[in-house]
């Protein structure tokens, strides 16, 4: 069940927003918390029931180990044989279902003949809500969370909005806010419900257009088909934008769903085509899973405490990880690795501007562009179904097969038309490229990104998310008139919106969330 479909906006939605409102008259806190449990392990259920057991099983050993272990640190009790038993568990269990076939078949490749198991089935957001409760056993060892009723902690992992595809919410973020009574209920509704419009239709409109015109490049370099220059750049483009648009839309739904029910989640997409560097990407991209793996990753391996060496070897290491945590592969990791050396060169490069006193010596425009074409060349790895395919689409976008332009183009060129052949460019059928129609769309979309406000942003008057610790300078002033308020003229834009996008959902067209496979 995904916040687009038909089952979700007609049917679960719905009812669940109908019995929470109903409890939240006639009854405490404690039994709405417990409605909102049972809601998401319905919807959790709704796509294999079979996985209830998997997600359960997780939470109750957690819960379990993790209470353990309040009390271990509490009593003053080493917690490491326990906090590692825990953690061993946990990757196990995520290991089993998602990395099991990866490493024998990369074990096959260098021994030969390993037996290669069946790839299977992954239960949903698995990913998640593993590392969702192994920074929860830390923090428990570390004395840093509380003891909670399990209905709080089952809520916690399993909360609808966040379980899909995040974001990597913090247990002190979350739990707490389920003992407060929501009072402002039409006040909820109204923000939730337009921050949720915002988001679907970024995911029902831009996305799936750009993912018509990038999947048949792919699918194309996938069945043996060599895309020309411009259809490779504007393949990569396309995916840049679809991805851009996909997860910027989820994270919206997310914020905007929780919101109806009085919860705030923090921010968890802000803006990150518009980042000056590669650090201020992970900063602005995912922002929650970079928080993880700096706080019980990074920084525990020692950070940037042990000199310039030892940090470069922690990034890249962490961005390897990062890498694998998003897919069961070496494209993965390859995309993982780009990141990494790029960071290094970044980080080195500030140091080095450090030594001379010096913030920046690139104007800021330039630098957006040139993180853009870092981040645009690295997604082709992550969208490729392998390395083979990714090399032969790099290949590509170097003009190393040829620059080919459609044939309708020859008559822009006139008389040079002999001339430009003596440089490999040639006129030809194309099988990916719609012209400059689609060069227009791709402008259009880059423009919204770069130079319009995000959802954040219009709805600042209403505190429409939970902004972590530091990045607050993520969100920019605009002018409080491109600003949403609860005004007829925005209720009647929205509910329009909103409308029109339902019965979109009808025709069963939309792809699903491209985070919804890790």
């Amino acid at each position: 069940m995904l916040f687009f479909e038909p089952i979700f906006l007609f049917v679960f939605l719905p009812i669940t927003i109908a019995f929470y409102y109903l409890l939240l008259r006639i009854t405490s806190q404690e039994n709405v918390v417990v409605m909102l449990g049972i809601s998401s392990l319905i919807f959790y259920g709704w796509w294999n029931p079979q996985y209830i057991s998997v997600i359960l099983g997780s939470i109750i050993f957690n819960y379990l180990c993790g209470y353990k272990l309040i009390l271990r640190a509490k009593d003053g009790h080493s917690c490491n044989s326990l906090l590692t038993f825990g953690i061993i568990i946990n990757l196990a269990l995520l290991g089993f279902f998602k990395y099991l076939a990866f490493f024998a078949e990369s074990l096959d490749i260098l021994f030969h003949n390993i037996p290669i198991p069946t790839t299977l089935e992954l239960p949903l957001g698995i990913s998640f809500f593993t590392f969702l409760q192994i920074a929860y056993l830390i923090d428990c060892a570390r004395s840093l969370a509380d003891r909670n009723k399990f209905s709080h902690y089952l809520l916690f992992v399993t909360f609808f909005p966040h379980l899909l595809a995040g974001p990597l919410i913090h247990h002190r973020e979350l739990i707490p806010q389920f003992n407060q009574k929501n009072n402002r209920i039409w006040d909820s509704l109204a923000v939730g419900l337009t921050i949720f419009s915002i988001g679907l239709f970024k995911k029902m409109i831009p996305a799936e257009q750009m993912a018509n015109w990038a999947n048949p490049v792919f699918d194309g370099v996938s069945a043996g088909i060599m895309p020309t220059f411009i259809e490779a750049w504007v393949g990569a483009l396309c995916f840049a934008l679809q991805i851009y648009f996909d997860f910027s839309g989820y994270s919206d739904m997310a914020i905007g769903l929780s919101r109806i029910f009085g919860i705030y989640m923090p921010v968890n997409f802000a803006s990150p085509y518009k980042a000056t560097n590669i650090i201020e990407f992970w900063r602005r991209w995912h922002i929650t899973l970079s928080r993880f793996f700096r706080d019980y990753l990074y920084i525990p391996l020692g950070g940037n405490r042990f000199g310039y060496f030892c940090q470069m070897t922690n990034l890249i290491f962490v961005m390897l990880l990062v890498g694998l945590w998003h897919g069961a592969g070496w494209k993965f990791v390859v995309w993982g690795a780009i990141h990494g050396l790029f960071l290094v060169i970044c980080h080195g490069w500030i140091n080095i501007l450090g030594i001379f006193g010096k913030k920046s010596m690139i104007p800021k425009i330039l630098g957006v562009a040139l993180t853009f074409l870092v981040v645009v060349v690295a997604w082709v790895p992550f969208r490729a179904d392998s390395l083979t395919t990714s090399f032969i689409f790099f290949e590509s976008m170097l003009g190393f097969n040829g620059i080919t332009l459609p044939n309708h183009y020859a008559e822009i060129f006139f008389g040079i038309f002999g001339k430009l052949s003596d440089y490999g460019i040639i006129f030809a059928p194309m099988t990916s490229y719609a012209g400059g129609l689609q060069l227009l769309w791709i402008m259009l979309y880059l423009g919204i990104i770069w130079f319009s406000p995000n959802t954040q942003e219009l709805m600042r008057f209403y505190h429409p998310a939970l902004v972590i610790a530091g990045e607050d300078s993520k969100i920019f002033p605009w002018p409080a008139l491109l600003a949403w308020r609860p005004t007829i003229i925005f209720g009647i834009f929205f509910g329009i919106l909103l409308t029109y996008l339902m019965i979109l959902s009808i025709q069963g067209n939309s792809s699903e969330f491209i985070y919804f496979q890790f």
